[in-house]
Parts: structure tokens; sequence; C-alpha cells
């Protein structure tokens, strides 16, 4: 993945599972995982060519995340489907009299 696709870790909102991430310093691509309240950290696992490698996980926590890792840039105000809402009398309803 080309490093325009991703975007620092700002804020711990981004980080969500299924997001991928990369390192910093490194080309390595991983899916974040859930995370672990009990170790404090995210699960992060191994992603290459679409595929997420579920054998090998390694636990990183947030402030590791924002300091040695970038994230996947999504735009998130585009609207997934644009809906058009048409006004119904309400005499075509029955409501009406």
């Amino acid at each position: 993945m080309k490093n325009n696709q991703f975007a620092p870790i700002k804020d711990a909102y981004q980080l969500v599972q299924g997001a991928k991430i990369k390192g910093i310093k490194h080309e390595e691509v991983f899916e974040l995982g859930s995370y672990d309240p009990n170790k404090r950290g995210y699960t992060i696992y191994p992603y290459e060519d679409g595929v997420k490698f579920n054998d090998f996980s390694v636990i990183v926590s947030e402030k590791e995340l924002k300091s040695h890792y970038v994230i996947q840039d999504v735009n998130v105000n585009m609207p997934l489907i644009t809906s058009t809402q048409t006004s119904v009398p309400l005499t075509d309803l029955g409501l009406a009299s």
C-alpha cells in the first residue's frame, strides 16, 4: 500500500477493529483487532494481499500505536448511500380528512 493512503493516529477513536495500520519505519501492514482491557492493548494481526493471518498476533498499547504506527486514511464524511426522500400527501395515506 502506498504511504499516501496512511495518516498519523491522533485519537483513540480512530482505532477501530478491522482498520489497517502500518509501522512508520516499516512497510508491513497489520489489521487491528479488538482491545483487550486485561492486557491494556490492541491485538494486531499481519495483513497481506487482502488476507488477515489469525495464527499470529501481537498486543500493542495505544501509546505505542500513536507514536510508531500510521492508520489507513478513510474519508468518513462521504455518504455511503445517497437517498432521496419524496413527500407523500397525507390524503394518499388516508390520514387527512
